[in-house]
């Protein structure tokens, strides 16, 4: 999704030739999913994690292009803002102990991400929403010198024609208005692929439509914005406000806004790439010279480009993703639901509960999405990001029941039983969904602890600014340590 663009401004002639080039993979994908063959093969999973960098006083430190020459690994790569990086994890199999090794090896690459970091100046911090960003860290060179970064800057803004608003409820509400992209930089998350074939494409992506509730109070880890304390998730809601591409005017019509939980249940990947085509104008219209047709024809997987860039501007909670590796096409889901953070074992906790309840929703005799309304599914995952450890979510034979009852009781014993059925071993079940299952008992995730702690602080008279900035420290401590946030004390009152 983040291929490189080559220009950061586009002619109308551009923008025609554009969309019938989209219309033409389009094609070409339907025909693809109706008679070529797609990569399969045993269950692989994929995980990308956002990243902060921070000063000494822990506040963003601009050096994402001087870290990543220290780091030296192409594993580790840009992101939006000069204070942002990415690790990209290459695929893995999920059977036996391979997440165990996987843990370790995420610790040592961050431990030396962290170390080469300090030798600019920098250090890590891996957290949905930076609570020591300010507005004022944001006004000058904050982005990061990628022509697609600046290019989809001015597209959206093409295509709003104004500023855009932000307007977030909460304890302490936030509204401002911003003349650039920059506060969706704060917004840092974690990124779940999951390999599917187009058959079971469909149902996966359904059930990954219904997890989206019960993942967020779970593991909601962004309760801080600019200093005030809004929801358990901010970034959910920050991330749709601040890349709106819809005036007011439009969002009143009902126009669907790029960040985009869905509208129905789906009987196949095609009807999103298609609602993609039909709904959502081009923001980076950037044609290739492939021809897809012409490629399918001889027998070859087309990149389909076009199709695929446009797919990387429209950001579902739950993506499809086509992409064709060693000439084999292949299908994902791409989970983008939950926030960086705040340690490797609970980023891992996480994901094992995903992908063992994935394993069970998405082959269901009766599948329960269709027991439960599309908007109930949206719903959960607005309760989930708003409200975290204190939500209640509808789910077909419990009705509306808290979201630690609702998977205590139904979802982690799922969750064993998929893992089970991965061939994943029981050390690796009883490490990660022990997790799981005491942050429900405790009813304690990242969100909370936050939040307690900032509280602690400030009730023995520390400021809001310095409240924040030691809560990080204590936080960043806690991540190093990878024990889970659970078990994180909160200071003394």
């Amino acid at each position: 999704m983040g291929d490189e663009i080559s220009s950061r401004t586009f002619t109308r002639e551009q923008r025609l030739q554009y969309r019938a080039k989209v219309r033409r993979c389009l094609d070409v994908f339907g025909q693809m999913l109706a008679h070529h063959s797609f990569e399969t093969g045993p269950a692989r999973t994929g995980l990308e994690i956002e990243l902060n960098l921070v000063d000494d006083r822990l506040e963003p430190a601009m050096k994402n292009a001087q870290v990543l020459e220290a780091i030296a690994d192409p594993a580790f790569q840009t992101e939006l803002a000069r204070y942002n990086i990415e690790l990209n994890v290459p695929p893995q199999p999920l059977p036996g102990d391979s997440v165990l090794r996987l843990e370790q090896e995420l610790r040592a690459a961050l431990d030396h991400a962290d170390l080469r970091a300090h030798s600019r100046g920098a250090a890590i911090a891996m957290i949905g929403i930076l609570p020591t960003l300010a507005p004022e860290h944001l006004t000058e060179d904050w982005m990061s010198a990628n022509p697609r970064y600046a290019a989809l800057e001015e597209a959206v803004f093409a295509a709003r024609r104004e500023d855009i608003e932000l307007d977030i409820a909460g304890p302490e509400p936030l509204r401002m208005y911003t003349s650039t992209l920059a506060p969706e930089s704060a917004c840092t998350s974690v990124q779940l692929h999951l390999q599917v074939s187009p058959a079971e494409f469909a149902p996966a992506w359904n059930a990954a439509q219904l997890l989206a509730g019960p993942q967020l109070a779970l593991g909601a880890n962004s309760p801080f914005l600019f200093g005030r304390r809004l929801w358990a998730e901010t970034r959910t809601e920050l991330f749709l406000q601040a890349t709106d591409t819809r005036s007011p005017e439009l969002r009143n019509q009902g126009v669907r806004p790029p960040v985009f939980f869905g509208e129905s249940w789906i009987t196949s990947i095609f009807d999103l790439f298609e609602e993609n085509v039909r709904y959502f104008p081009a923001l980076l219209p950037e044609t290739t010279a492939e021809d897809p047709e012409a490629e399918l024809a001889a027998g070859r997987a087309p990149r389909l480009q076009e199709l695929r860039l446009h797919n990387g501007t429209i950001y579902r909670w739950n993506r499809p993703i086509y992409d064709v590796v060693d000439g084999r096409p292949h299908l994902r889901v791409e989970n983008r639901v939950l926030p960086a953070g705040p340690t490797v074992v609970d980023i891992l906790a996480n994901a094992a509960f995903y992908y063992g309840c994935m394993e069970m929703l998405a082959t269901e005799e009766r599948p329960t999405w269709t027991r439960m309304s599309f908007s109930a599914a949206a719903a959960n995952f607005a309760a989930g990001a708003e409200r975290g450890v204190e939500a209640t979510l509808y789910w077909p034979g419990f009705g509306e029941a808290p979201w630690d009852e609702l998977i205590l009781r139904h979802l982690l014993p799922l969750a064993a039983e998929g893992l089970g059925r991965l061939r994943v071993s029981g050390s690796v079940v009883d490490r990660y969904l022990g997790v799981v299952e005491a942050r429900c008992k405790l009813r304690r995730n990242g969100a909370s602890w936050q939040v307690a702690t900032v509280t602690a602080l400030e009730e023995r008279g520390i400021s809001r600014p310095e409240a924040l900035r030691e809560m990080l420290a204590l936080y960043m401590a806690g991540m190093h340590s990878n024990e889970p946030v659970h078990t994180w004390e909160v200071p003394a009152r």
